[in-house]
Order: structure tokens, then C-alpha cells, then sequence
């Protein structure tokens, strides 16, 4: 297939390489150009100028960028993706977004000819990069299938969630998992630390048990040892839970430990701490802890 890839971040740098790894003819657009540059003499396949151009001939597109407006100027700007792109063009959205963009850009997709599908990605950097992403999806059955054997180079798991929209939704529901959780594993790492257990032992136990998680398992014990320079950055994890909490608003519900670890996250920032990852989040429970 003629694929387009918008946006070469961190996510969507190995992703797109995934796409062209697996035979597919694959044009790049990313806002810094140099970096489009790399992506082409590392992988096969060229760049373009403008998210028009790179769309212009393209079977399906895909993008994953970094919020509500960066989708709109994509998608909808003077140079996105639908100036110039072919009746019948399938566009997947694997940014991380809000339900409304989704349906907004399935509103102006459906009025120029073409399909699209909201389809956010959990699994972090490293399941890009070994291409294994969980895929979310919003969107028809029939068109998941026509982009199925491209969404197969780099993910493990595709699941039709529902119209378009759903796969948004089902992307909060497990950013508030993944607070949650380290919340928990915070509190449970520093207990253990205080109680003398060894960490790696404890960490390789009760991933087995009921406690196990992907956090437990790859971020316990990094956490033990303060190590958060690497991974998915908190700057990122709190746009996101804000869009959860922006989300639990419109449907008169309140999350009150979302909140609280929105907030952890916000003081952290505060703190300089911005780029590190997530598991950070312990660093919040040591300084209630001192206070």
C-alpha cells in the first residue's frame, strides 16, 4: 500500500519504520524537518514538505502528533492532510486526543470523501520500537480490516472499541489504570524499602501473583533505585489525565484519585521534572512524606 506517516516523535519515529520494514511504499512528514530527514536515510522511503503533499497519493494515512490543535492543523490547516488527499483516502489517528476531535475530524472526513478512524496506541516507547502497541479503536469494522495488515507491522493487539470516538475513550480509561496503579506501587516500593525486602526478589514474586502489572514489572524496581530518565514523560501523562478529567466533567462524574495524581504530577513539573517518566510519581509520596 501507498501509506503517508504524520508525525516522527517518539512513538511515531519507530512506527513508521515498522510500516516501510513491511514492504510498504511510505512517504514521512514531520514538523522538524531534519528528523524526517533521519527517518529516510534510516529506513526506506521518502519526505515531504507540508502534510498535503505527503497525503496526495496516499491509501491510508496516519498520524500521531501531539494534541487537539496539532490534529487540527494536520488534518484540517491549509496545508493538512485533507487539501489534497484522494477520495476514498482512510486516515488513522493514533495521537492521544479527546473524543470531540475525534468526531469532529470524522465529521469533516465523511463531507470530503474520506474515512476515519481514532485509534490511539498504549505500550509506551519500547512497544513501538519492538512493535507490539495496544491499539484502541474507533471507528467500522471494514475499515479496520482494509488497515489491519498495516497496523499488524506494529502492533500485538487491534480491538474495535466502537464508533468513532470509543477508542479515544478506551485510551483514558487506561491512563487512569496506569495512575492509579503507580499510586499504589509508590506506596507498596517505599513499604518494602522501609521493611528491608529485597526489591528484585519482591518485584520478580508478585508480578506472578494477583498484585502483577506491566508497571510492577518494569518500573518497580527503577523506582527503588530513583531512575526516571527514560519512558513515557509526565508532561505528556498530565495532558492526558486532563483530558480524562475534562472528559469525567462532561459526563457528571468526578475521579478523585485521578485528581490526586494529576495534581502529584502537576507539583512534579513544578519541580523541573517534566521529561521523566511516569514512575516519578514516587517522588510526590516521598515528599508528602516528608512534609
Amino acid at each position: 500500500m501507498k501509506v503517508s506517516f504524520i508525525g516522527l516523535g517518539t512513538m511515531g519515529y519507530p512506527m513508521a519504520g515498522h510500516v516501510s520494514n513491511a514492504g510498504h511504499s511510505v512517504v514521512v512528514y514531520n514538523r522538524s524537518t531534519h528528523k524526517a530527514q533521519n527517518w529516510c536515510e534510516e529506513y526506506q522511503g521518502t519526505f515531504a514538505a507540508t502534510p498535503a503533499l505527503a497525503a496526495q497519493e496516499a491509501d491510508i494515512v496516519l498520524t500521531c502528533v501531539g494534541n487537539d490543535d496539532d490534529l487540527r492543523a494536520v488534518y484540517l490547516g491549509p496545508e493538512g492532510v485533507f487539501q489534497q488527499a484522494k477520495v476514498g483516502t482512510l486516515f488513522i489517528d493514533h495521537t492521544t486526543a479527546s473524543a470531540e476531535v475525534a468526531k469532529e475530524l470524522h465529521q469533516a472526513a465523511q463531507e470530503r470523501g474520506f474515512v476515519f478512524m481514532d485509534a490511539p496506541v498504549s505500550g509506551g516507547q519500547a512497544g513501538a520500537v519492538n512493535g507490539v502497541l495496544t491499539v484502541m479503536i474507533g471507528g467500522d469494522v471494514n475499515d479496520l480490516n482494509k488497515a489491519q495488515p498495516i497496523l499488524n507491522s506494529y502492533a500485538k493487539a487491534t480491538t474495535l472499541m466502537g464508533p468513532v470516538g470509543n477508542g479515544q475513550l478506551a485510551k483514558m480509561v487506561n491512563q487512569i489504570l496506569i495512575g492509579g496503579v503507580l499510586s499504589g506501587l509508590s506506596e507498596g516500593i517505599r513499604f518494602a524499602q522501609k521493611a528491608g525486602l529485597d526489591i528484585p526478589t519482591l518485584v520478580d514474586t508478585l508480578k506472578h501473583g494477583a498484585a502483577g502489572s506491566w508497571q510492577l514489572e518494569n518500573r518497580g524496581a527503577t523506582m527503588a533505585k530513583n531512575e526516571f530518565n527514560f519512558g513515557f514523560a509526565i508532561e505528556w501523562m498530565h495532558k492526558d489525565l486532563g483530558l480524562c478529567l475534562a472528559q469525567a466533567e462532561k459526563m457528571g462524574l468526578t475521579l478523585p484519585l485521578t485528581q490526586a495524581v494529576d495534581q502529584d504530577y502537576q507539583d512534579l513539573m513544578n519541580e523541573g521534572r517534566s521529561r521523566q517518566d511516569t514512575s516519578v510519581l514516587i517522588k510526590a509520596f516521598d515528599n508528602k512524606a516528608k512534609s
